[in-house]
Parts: structure tokens; C-alpha cells; sequence
């Protein structure tokens, strides 16, 4: 005999249940409307550069956006803070092994990636070898790998090869180069979830913790492997980011440290743990790009556009807060 369906799911209306089975499906109508409202308050004037300017620059948020989702996914508690500092050696380390050889375009993205990895390990032997909270362990991590960073690149901002920089502004049918690599990574980390046991087990850690380690899931192994991930994405986004800049700086990723949490959240992804929501990542990292885009069309001035973006933030995340488990 089926299982009775609870009277608050039977009774919801139609777009309510859509949404809770689709937690997506609000970032990305908000960015659709912030699109349609910035193209509107420009007369229609320049809607298929200000679309191609949105996928650029979201490329880069939604590259660690879809780490820090991962992250996230493995628990309450789980988050990288470390972002902004492994993207700022990265980008140093990729511009250094490239020295303006074209030549050396893939080994400076490998070792930006790999770069990116060691500090995901580091974040992670902070956190399970001394049991420091994971928020406070990235949040460490991200000083000691800045001053790394620093030291490393002694400050200077060493350009990206002529090929590198060329790439990075390409357009195939009107679209960069660096947003379709985005979505490549996208429909990577889709099938990781849907396909592996590593995805299938990042979802069973998060919704329950004990109940996959009595079902015999390697728990710890699962965060780490998210962590080093995580890391791999911002380290590859850091190279990106200064071919893309015209080479690497210290800031470069500084406005990624609560960017990433605040799209994972926007893009419906359960800040309990366990429920990822790729497709909301796109939605959440185009809506944060065009809602910029629309104050600075109304001409409103950089501290009411903090304002009302955090403002906004935090609606979401009270809102996100207050959705019934399952």
C-alpha cells in the first residue's frame, strides 16, 4: 500500500511544488528578469553584448562557485574560505610557468590546477589531523597560502603569453570561449553526480552523516576529495582569470570569498548539506553579474549597490533557511 501524501504537499499549489522539486528554477528567472530590466533601462541597446558580457564574467563565478557547492554539499559546517588566496597563487604560479611562452600555455594551467590541489590537501589535513572546524581551517589556510603568494610573486604581475590572452577574449557564434569551458566543467561535475559513486556519496554524507558511515561509505575520504576539488577549480580559475586580466594580482580573486557562498546558496543548493543544485549555479552567478549591471544602469553609486546586493543575500539565504526538509 502506497505511502499517504502529507496534506501540505497534496494541497501546495502547483508553482510552489514546482519550485521545491526545482530549487533552480529562482535564480535563474531572477536572472532573466535582472537581464530583461538592465536591457530595458538601456532602451534595448547593446542586450547581446551586455548577454556575452554576463557569460564571460560569470564563467569565472560559476568555475569555483561549482567547488564551494561541492564543498557545501558534504554537510553543515563545510565551507572554503581559502578561495580568494588559492586563486591569487595560482594565477601567480600559471603566469610564472608560462613566461610568455605560448609554448607553455598547458603545463601553466596544469600546474595552476595542481597548485590548487595542494592547498584543497592542506585545507583538509588543517581540518581532519587537528579537528580545527572547517570555516576557521580554510579561513587559516587562506592567510598562510596569501603569504605564500606573496613572497612567491614578490608583487609583480608577470603578463600571460599573446596566445593565452587571445583565448581568453575568443567568441565561438558569439559566445567566449571561457563561458563554454564553464559549461564543459558544468556537464563534468552533472554526470560526477549523477553517474559516480563519488556524487552518489556526496549527497549520502550530506543528508546523513552517520547513516553513510554505518552503510559503509569511506566519509572522509568523500570530504577530502570534495575539498581537493574545490581547490583544483579556483586554482584553475585563478590562471583563467589573469590570461583573461592581462596577468595575475594579489586582489584578483578577493571578490570570490563570500561571492561563491552567496551563488551556491541563490542557486538552490541545501546549506544543510546533501541536495547540490548544479543548473541554479549558472542561474545565481548570472543574476549577481546582471544585478550589478542594473544599478550601475540606474545610476546608483557603489555603496547603495552593496546595500541592496547584500540585502539581497540575505533574503534568499532566510528564505533558503526556511525550506521543509524532505
Amino acid at each position: 500500500m502506497a505511502a499517504p501524501v502529507p496534506a501540505t504537499v497534496a494541497t501546495a499549489p502547483r508553482w510552489k511544488r514546482l519550485v521545491r522539486n526545482r530549487p533552480w528554477l529562482g535564480s535563474c528567472v531572477a536572472a532573466v528578469l535582472a537581464w530583461a530590466a538592465t536591457v530595458w533601462t538601456g532602451h534595448g541597446q547593446g542586450s547581446g553584448e551586455l548577454l556575452a558580457a554576463a557569460l564571460a564574467f560569470s564563467a569565472f563565478t560559476v568555475l569555483v562557485s561549482l567547488g564551494q557547492m561541492l564543498v557545501i554539499s558534504v554537510g553543515p559546517g563545510n565551507a572554503d574560505l581559502s578561495i580568494p588566496s588559492t586563486i591569487a597563487l595560482s594565477g601567480a604560479a600559471a603566469m610564472v610557468v608560462m613566461d610568455g611562452n605560448n609554448a607553455m600555455l598547458l603545463p601553466g594551467l596544469l600546474v595552476a590546477t595542481a597548485v590548487g590541489a595542494g592547498v584543497g590537501l592542506f585545507n583538509f589535513g588543517l581540518i581532519r589531523l587537528l579537528r580545527i572546524p572547517p570555516i576557521i581551517a580554510t579561513l587559516a589556510a587562506s592567510l598562510i597560502v596569501m603569504s605564500v603568494a606573496i613572497n612567491f610573486g614578490r608583487g609583480l604581475k608577470v603578463k600571460p603569453p599573446a596566445l593565452f590572452s587571445d583565448l581568453m577574449a575568443q567568441r565561438i557564434l558569439g559566445v567566449p570561449l571561457v563561458a563554454l569551458l564553464a559549461i564543459a566543467v558544468t556537464l563534468l561535475v552533472t554526470l560526477m553526480l549523477e553517474r559516480t559513486a563519488l556524487g552518489r556519496s556526496i549527497a549520502a554524507v550530506g543528508q546523513n552523516r552517520r547513516a553513510a558511515q554505518l552503510a559503509g561509505l569511506r566519509v572522509e575520504r568523500t570530504r577530502l576529495l570534495a575539498y581537493v576539488i574545490c581547490a583544483a577549480l579556483a586554482g584553475l580559475t585563478g590562471a583563467l582569470i589573469a590570461g583573461f586580466s592581462g596577468g595575475n594580482s594579489l586582489d584578483q580573486g578577493q571578490e570570490y570569498l563570500l561571492m561563491t557562498i552567496a551563488v551556491v546558496v541563490i542557486g538552490g543548493t541545501a546549506v544543510a548539506g546533501g541536495r547540490p543544485s548544479v543548473p541554479g549555479i549558472w542561474g545565481a552567478a548570472m543574476f549577481m553579474f546582471l544585478l550589478v549591471a542594473l544599478l550601475n544602469a540606474v545610476g546608483a553609486g557603489p555603496g547603495l549597490r552593496m546595500l541592496l546586493t547584500g540585502l539581497i543575500i540575505i533574503a534568499v539565504i532566510v528564505l533558503a533557511s526556511s525550506r521543509p526538509g524532505r
